[in-house]
């Protein structure tokens, strides 16, 4: 039950960010401020410090999680969250960065089994196929 109700708390702080970033982001923040508000949800979300997570290749990040045990279900939500910080950081100008990152979150998927083809477009389609993807697979709380 503990178990259950940690991942609950993990996946809708993580789609609470993602909704943050994506109804907020044009408005109130830059491109850049929304893609580290998600770099730091993903670091909540996997309990590793955002900052040295994501500094890791995407091989290692994808395996990483699998070592320390992020529950499979947590995977999909983080993917989709480095995935759209990938679109932001694009929209921001910082290409490499958003390479990066979108290499990290292929690799997350991958290692899954998860499909984010879905979110190839820009920030906004990418924010709308996470939200979407999340809103489909969120966990019944108990």
């Amino acid at each position: 039950m503990l178990h259950q109700d940690y991942i609950v708390r993990m996946l809708s702080e993580l789609a609470a960010a993602v909704a943050r970033c994506v109804l907020y982001g044009k408005n109130e923040r830059t491109p850049e401020e929304a893609a580290e508000m998600l770099e730091e949800a993903v670091g909540n979300a996997v309990a590793i410090d955002g900052d040295a997570f994501l500094s890791l290749a995407p091989g290692t990040i994808a395996q990483i999680m699998q070592v320390t045990g992020t529950d499979p279900r947590v995977s999909e939500y983080v993917a989709r969250s480095v995935m759209l910080a990938a679109a932001y950081l694009e929209e921001a100008g910082r290409t490499e960065m958003a390479q990066l990152r979108r290499e990290q979150a292929l690799a997350i998927a991958e290692a899954y089994g998860h499909d984010l083809t879905d979110m190839d477009g820009g920030a906004d389609e990418a924010g709308s196929a996470a939200l979407d993807a999340m809103a489909e697979h969120a966990p019944e709380e108990a």
